[in-house]
């Protein structure tokens, strides 16, 4: 994973997570599977459990040890109201920075691009 993509995902992975999280219930290596069949696959295992004690910390999440047949119990995240409302904001700020990123790209590719209005409307 290339420089960029580590630095651009710092910003986004807590939220990635909490999405994960609120579509099933997770462990912690459910949440790393599931990230490498999402394309992730350069996220390191403790880097996923590092971001779930820091949501769980913040409140983000409710936590319930659940026994494992292949071991010590296992603690399975639960998005709880407070880690919904972050979910939420987080969705919407990334489709506010996705639209605006979108619309500059379009308008630097263009070939005569004259950088004025192109009839597109941003919220």
């Amino acid at each position: 994973m290339g420089k960029q993509m580590t630095e651009m995902l710092k910003g986004t992975l807590e939220g990635i997570v909490l999405a994960l999280i609120a579509a099933n219930p997770a462990y912690g290596y459910d949440i790393t599977a599931r990230l490498r069949d999402q394309g992730f696959s350069d996220i390191a295992e403790g880097t996923v459990y590092a971001l779930l004690l820091r949501i769980e910390k913040r409140g983000l999440v409710d936590v319930e040890k659940v026994p494992s047949e292949k071991g010590p119990a296992r603690k399975v995240y639960t998005l709880n109201a407070q880690g919904a409302d972050y979910l939420r904001e987080f969705w919407g700020s990334w489709s506010f920075l996705t639209a605006r990123i979108e619309h500059l790209q379009w308008d630097v590719q263009q070939p005569h691009n004259t950088g004025g209005n192109d009839g597109r409307e941003m919220d």
